[in-house]
């Protein structure tokens, strides 16, 4: 395990009272329902145009929404997923987003899918709706409505990242935590970390 991929220290403790958590926003993309999400909220990012257009407002919410981020943690591609409808867009998007962070010296990871979903439910190849129900139960956070798995799926992500830097959301079994080891994590580990 390299140093990029290996929990930050102090990955097990919890924040002491009063402790601001740094800011970890998950990525979700998405063509059609962008879930993005902190540690204790969750939204959908829903585009209305197509094309360029669409990329260009996506790239836009997701600058306002990060720019003051310690750490964004975005979805890694599901290669399995190559031959859908939008994938040469949404790879598109995924660069485009990536990059925009890279140029703004925002740090981020890249989790995979199966690693979001261990850390919810301790089961790499958990169901949706499993991941949300794991989300609501551990982390507490409600996705209901449109676009509840891209919200919970994101809200996963925050948390995995805010437990990487060692203000872990909840107090979570090895089957769960075992996903930090899965992620690529930035190369230098960000000054807020624990």
């Amino acid at each position: 395990m390299t140093s990029a991929q290996t929990p930050a220290a102090g990955m097990t403790r919890l924040p002491a009272a009063g402790t601001t958590r740094p800011l970890v926003i998950g990525l979700d993309l998405s063509l059609t329902s962008t879930g993005i999400a902190g540690v204790d909220w969750a939204d959908q990012l829903k585009p209305h145009t197509r094309g360029h257009k669409r990329l260009s407002w996506l790239r836009m919410e997701i600058f306002d929404r990060t720019k003051s981020a310690d750490l964004v943690v975005v979805e890694g591609p599901a290669y399995g997923r190559g031959a859908q409808a939008g994938h040469h867009e949404l790879g598109g998007l995924w660069w485009i987003i990536t990059h925009d962070l890279w140029r703004r010296e925002v740090p981020y990871a890249v989790c995979p899918p199966q690693q979001r979903a261990m850390y919810a439910t301790g089961k790499g190849n958990a169901s949706k709706g499993e991941v949300r129900d794991g989300v609501q139960q551990h982390f507490g956070v409600e996705c209901d409505g449109a676009g509840r798995y891209d919200k919970a799926d994101a809200v996963s992500m925050a948390a995995l990242g805010a437990h990487w830097l060692g203000y872990p959301v909840a107090d979570l079994p090895t089957s769960h935590t075992r996903a930090l080891a899965g992620v690529a994590w930035p190369e230098q580990t960000p000054a807020v970390a624990a």
